[in-house]
Parts: C-alpha cells; sequence; structure tokens
C-alpha cells in the first residue's frame, strides 16, 4: 500500500497551514505564510505539485537506467555462468581425454615391459640350454677323466715292467686327446658367460630405449606440438657489444665491442639479436636458460622491427611480444602497454610455446610444477623470431 502522509504532517508546524510550496533554496515544504512573513519570505518557492512531478520524473528516470543496469548485470551473470558451465565441460573433456591417453600409454607400457621381458626370457633360455649342453659335454669328460684316472691307477698297481710300459704308451695319445678336449671346452663356457653379461647390459637396454623412444614420438606426433632444436641466434643481427656463443645458442653482453662486420639486419642501438629462422605456421615450443640474473628481456619479434634508433628496442615496439625479468619480477610487453605478473620468481628456465595460426603466444616458468606466465592473443601478419635482448652480468641460452 503506497504510504499517505498524515493531516499533521500536511500542515505547517509554525502556521498550521497546508504545506503547498516547495523552498528550493533550503529543500523544504512550507506554507502560504511562510512565503509571505516568514523566514522563508523571498526565497525562490515552487507549488509542491510541480516540485514533486519534477521528482517522480527524476525517479523514473533513475529506475529505468536502474532497470537496465540490472538486465545488463544480469546478462553477464548468465554469460559468466554459461562460461563457467563451458569451462566445467572442456575441462571434464579434456580430463577425459587425457585419461585415455595415460590408459593407453600404460597399456603401450605393459605390452613394452612383456616384450622386453620375453626377450630376457628367449635369452635366458637360448644361453641356459647353450650352458646345458656344455655341462653335458663337461659332465662326460668328467665321466672319461675318472675312468683314466681309475685305469691309471690300476696301471700303478702292476708289477710287470714291460705290461706297464706297453700300457702307458697306448694311452698317451688318448690323453692328451682328452686334456686338449677340456681345454677347448672351458674356453667356449668363458666366452658363453662373457656373452651373458654382454647380453644384459646392452640388447635389454637397447629394447627398452627403442620401444621408449618409439611410444614419445608416437605421443608427440599425436599432440601436434613440435619441439625445436635447431635454433641458432644470427651472428648478422646481433649488436656489437653481444657476445655469441661458438654454437650460436648464448647470448651475453660484454663492455668491449666485437667488431662485426656492418649489416643491414644488425642492432645498432641496443644489445638485441634474432633468432637466424622465423616461424610463420604451425605450433612449436622451446626452452631458454638464463644464468638467474635480474635483467633480460625475450620474445619474439617480425623481421620488419627498426635496427637502430628508440624504436629498435624491443621493449618499444609494437612489433614484439614478450616477458622481462628485472629484479626477480616478471613483466610483459608489447608497444607501450606493460603488465606487471607476480609473485617473485628464482627460476632460471623459461618455456615459450607458439601457436601462429591462432595467434596465442605464451610463457611458461619451469618450476615445479609448471607454471603458466602469460599469453599473448593476437593475429600475427608476419613470421616471428626469437629475440634475445641482454645487460650487463645476464646471459640467455637456447636449450637443445
Amino acid at each position: 500500500m503506497e504510504p499517505t502522509a498524515s493531516l499533521e504532517n500536511r500542515k505547517c508546524s509554525t502556521h498550521k497551514k497546508m504545506l503547498e510550496y516547495y523552498c528550493t533554496e533550503d529543500s523544504t515544504c512550507i506554507c502560504v505564510t511562510c512565503c509571505l512573513a516568514g523566514k522563508h519570505k523571498g526565497h525562490q518557492v515552487e507549488p509542491i505539485d510541480e516540485v514533486s512531478e519534477k521528482k517522480r520524473m527524476k525517479l523514473v528516470n533513475i529506475l529505468e537506467k536502474l532497470t537496465s543496469k540490472r538486465k545488463e548485470t544480469e546478462k553477464q551473470v548468465q554469460n559468466l555462468k554459461g562460461q563457467k558451465r563451458k569451462v566445467k565441460e572442456k575441462a571434464a573433456g579434456e580430463s577425459e581425454r587425457v585419461t585415455s591417453i595415460f590408459k593407453y600409454i600404460r597399456r603401450l607400457l605393459e605390452d613394452l615391459e612383456k616384450s622386453v621381458l620375453g626377450e630376457i626370457s628367449r635369452q635366458m633360455d637360448q644361453v641356459v640350454a647353450s650352458v646345458s649342453e656344455l655341462i653335458q659335454k663337461l659332465e662326460s669328460q668328467k665321466e672319461e677323466l675318472s675312468k683314466g684316472i681309475s685305469h691309471i691307477e690300476e696301471l700303478c698297481l702292476l708289477t710287470d715292467p714291460l705290461t706297464l710300459l706297453q700300457e702307458r704308451e697306448s694311452e698317451k695319445y688318448d690323453l692328451c686327446g682328452a686334456e686338449e678336449r677340456g681345454n677347448e671346452d672351458q674356453r667356449q663356457a668363458s666366452k658363453l658367460f662373457e656373452y651373458v653379461t654382454d647380453l644384459d647390459k646392452v640388447l635389454t637396454s637397447m629394447t627398452l630405449h627403442t620401444g621408449l623412444a618409439d611410444i614419445a614420438a608416437h605421443f608427440k606426433k599425436g599432440l601436434h606440438i613440435v619441439e625445436v632444436s635447431d635454433l641458432l641466434l644470427d651472428i648478422n643481427t646481433a649488436s656489437n657489444n653481444v657476445s655469441l656463443s661458438g654454437d650460436y645458442k648464448s647470448a651475453s653482453r660484454t663492455d668491449s665491442s666485437q667488431n662485426l662486420y656492418e649489416h643491414p639486419g644488425r642492432f645498432t642501438t641496443h644489445s638485441q639479436v634474432l633468432s637466424t629462422i622465423a616461424f610463420s605456421s604451425g605450433l612449436q615450443y622451446w626452452e631458454v636458460e638464463t644464468n638467474g640474473s635480474n635483467y633480460w628481456m625475450l620474445g619474439m619479434c617480425y623481421p620488419s622491427i627498426e635496427r637502430n634508433g628508440p624504436m629498435s628496442w624491443v621493449g618499444a615496439s609494437r612489433k614484439f611480444w614478450g616477458l622481462k625479468r628485472e629484479y626477480g619480477r616478471y613483466s610483459v610487453s608489447h608497444g607501450p602497454k606493460v603488465i606487471s605478473l607476480s609473485p617473485y620468481s628464482s627460476a632460471n628456465r623459461v618455456r615459450i610455446y607458439l601457436d601462429y595460426e591462432a595467434g596465442r603466444l605464451s610463457f611458461y616458468e619451469l618450476c615445479h610444477p609448471m607454471k603458466h606466465l602469460y599469453t599473448f592473443k593476437t593475429t600475427f601478419t608476419e613470421p616471428l623470431h626469437v629475440v634475445f635482448c641482454v645487460w650487463n652480468q645476464s646471459w640467455l641460452r637456447l636449450r637443445s
């Protein structure tokens, strides 16, 4: 029910007359006497009905705005709820996919385990059979030697010299032959045991290594993400105060000039260097190692970036997307836009992931567990080079 002022509330408390006007200077309702002779004499006043209508229209306008804002807020809430639901669905689908992959990996590992153990058993059976055959030969030799020993013992008991000499001459060849055969069998046994030792260390390990490599290669191919291992730094782009390692994978700043020859692609103002190759398609990642220093910048840039002057510094260029560490803290930059990241970091390895077609460039800190630092989302219009920017006491290295 709409609230209604009582009759007494509609009267002036001083003159006991009906409140018919509104004093705009004091923002209060007054009677006619207040206007003519009271303390509001000379003030600007308006009829209550007119002021009330103005206020009503103002409230209607506010109500419309609030209602519109509420609808917009409700729409945002619904959108966020929908996004939340989609994220959960995607997470469930991704979890199911990863679970399926690991089930498959476990099955492949179990098959590989059976294969390796089977190979060990096969080799064991082969060697055991050979050893058993050799044992039989040695047992036969042992039996033959025992017979020879008994016969010689009997000969030793003979008293007739002629008989003893005749028997010794007849047995001499056979005894020497038995000794030679025994020595040959012992040599075969020694070689066999050496072969068993080599087989256990080499063949089994190689079978296991090959199987694991095949499994890893299979899943890397299925993930469609290529680990780049042949990245090199381009000496034709390195500034004169950047020193490159002999394998062209590390860059550091030096106070002395490297006296490099002139080249149109060389940076002349800042301590920077590009990679020899550029990426214009695909999904790939690579890793960069730092020496834990507090001041460096790395990322990707277009080959059309300026090579001299203030805009050649990657940190100020719109043709650069990168990660910077300064005094242990990360930030990312693209042109004038700089975003500080937290918290403090002491890791010395970074992984860079590029999905060129999707316009995604991501940076990860390789700690335990691996931490996502930031992802740029844009549309790339040129190939992308890896770029290093180094300062005093810092170096960066491409890991192969």
